[in-house]
């Protein structure tokens, strides 16, 4: 199916009629839903690192974290101000003091590792230096999230594929779906690179004393 966007005027002087294949805007359609989902695999671990501590107090290591808050379970950054005042301390003053003994029993809870204390209004984690074989545990961990999310990448345009593979026996040619298909993989390999690239960067983070 062609859309027409009106005459357009050769050298020559004789008017032609611009043309866009429908199945053009079909296509990109097509590809950019495997971007979108590689995008999102991406997000995740981005947002999965932020919260791996690298012997600094790291905020985002709370992020995960809910409160009781009036029956609600609430995220711990809007039931209180966190702060940072040292480089192995995060501070958390809650809106209202009766909310310490929920933010406590959450940060219990939780993986974080650490047993926080307070002064009747303010609660504080103190985070101990890592050890060597530590920080070298945390980067295998770092690095197998990397791996699974490179995976995970694969396996969407694995998908893909099997989806232009099928779109063989439509009018769309295989010129078409080559195309995509070199599309898919140039997506594939940018996002498996980022993954790494953001890795290595996570790593030598950790073991950086």
């Amino acid at each position: 199916m062609l859309i027409t966007d009106g005459p357009i005027q050769h050298q020559g002087g004789a008017a032609r009629t611009s043309m866009v294949y429908k199945e053009d805007i079909t296509m990109n359609e097509k590809i950019k839903v495997y971007d979108e989902k590689m995008s999102k695999t991406y997000d995740h671990l981005v947002a999965d690192f932020m919260t791996i501590r690298a012997g600094r107090a790291n905020p985002h290591v709370l992020d995960k974290l809910a409160v009781d808050y009036y029956g609600v379970m609430t995220p711990l950054q809007q039931v209180g101000n966190i702060t940072v005042p040292e480089a192995r301390i995060i501070q958390i003053a809650p809106w209202e003091k009766s909310l310490i003994k929920a933010i406590e029993k959450a940060i219990l809870a939780s993986d974080i590792g650490i047993t926080p204390s307070n002064d009747g209004s303010v609660i504080r984690l103190v985070f101990p230096e890592l050890t060597e074989e530590r920080r070298k545990d945390i980067v295998k961990d770092v690095r197998k999230k990397g791996e699974d999310a490179k995976v995970a990448v694969r396996n969407i345009r694995r998908d893909g594929n099997d989806a232009l593979k099928k779109l063989a026996k439509t009018e769309i040619s295989e010129d078409e779906i080559k195309s995509m298909e070199d599309e898919l993989q140039k997506l594939t390999d940018k996002y498996v690179k980022e993954i790494s690239d953001m890795v290595e960067e996570k790593s030598k983070e950790v073991l950086t004393v």
